[in-house]
């Protein structure tokens, strides 16, 4: 058996260690030694990118925001949906995930930072969202494990009643938010609702052949008109 090698490690916020590991040709992130991510479990990821994209007017230039850079696979089924002309932004709290994904992680989704489209920067998403106003028409928020904080406590805003209302002010008029979550969050759906978004919790599997969904995704969207009236719900199947 091929040993689980260590390619490199940083510290984050709180005293915590976030480390990068290699094992028979897979990557994945650690937080204290609990995975974070791996390439092998990235179909909810994938998932996120192509919901995200799935209301952008493509017949123009979309603007996307995605909150955590990660292992990139978020990033590439944005690239992959909305093609080489859109502008994306990334915002990764972490630099060394940036430097990672230029290294060791090159040939899994490392160049598409060097895309002309792509902006890949240190920063916390948080802030980024707060100077936004009516910029984005897709915000893809993949940041720590969801509403439940376990990279950085300060991430819990991002998902609060505040964090929610400056991301609700930072789309278009119609545009879409998508939350990955490790779990149903109840709570938050119903804070996503009390802000005004149209919410679909959309179950998603960790790897393509899994037989069930382990993670929740939450599908946003901002209306024009009143917040919180009701419309039709869109179906959404795991398959």
């Amino acid at each position: 058996m091929k040993p689980k090698i260590k390619l490199a490690e940083a510290p984050i916020v709180g005293g915590a260690v976030m480390a990068l590991y290699e094992h028979d040709g897979s990557f994945s992130m650690s937080v204290n030694g609990q995975e974070l991510m791996h390439s092998e479990a990235c179909a909810s990821e994938r998932l996120m990118g192509s919901l995200g994209i799935e209301r952008v007017p493509l017949d123009e230039i979309p603007r996307i925001l995605i909150g955590g850079l990660g292992l990139g696979f978020t990033l590439r089924s944005v690239i992959d949906a909305v093609g080489p002309d859109a502008l994306i932004d990334v915002a990764e709290l972490v630099p060394e995930v940036i430097e990672w994904n230029k290294t060791f992680l090159k040939d899994l989704n490392g160049e598409l930072i060097d895309n002309a489209g792509v902006d890949v920067f240190v920063d916390d998403v948080v802030d980024v969202i707060k100077k936004a106003k009516a910029l984005y028409d897709t915000i893809i928020v993949d940041v720590d494990n969801g509403p439940f904080a376990m990279v950085a406590d300060s991430n819990v805003s991002l998902y609060s009643n505040t964090g929610l209302k400056r991301i609700w002010g930072a789309l278009k008029p119609e545009g879409r938010a998508v939350f990955w979550s490790a779990k149903q969050d109840v709570s938050f759906e119903q804070r996503l609702k009390r802000v005004g978004f149209k919410v679909q919790a959309v179950p998603a599997k960790v790897h393509a052949r899994a037989k069930r969904a382990a993670y929740m995704l939450y599908v946003a969207d901002r209306r024009i008109g009143t917040a919180g009236d009701e419309e039709e719900p869109v179906e959404y199947v795991v398959t």
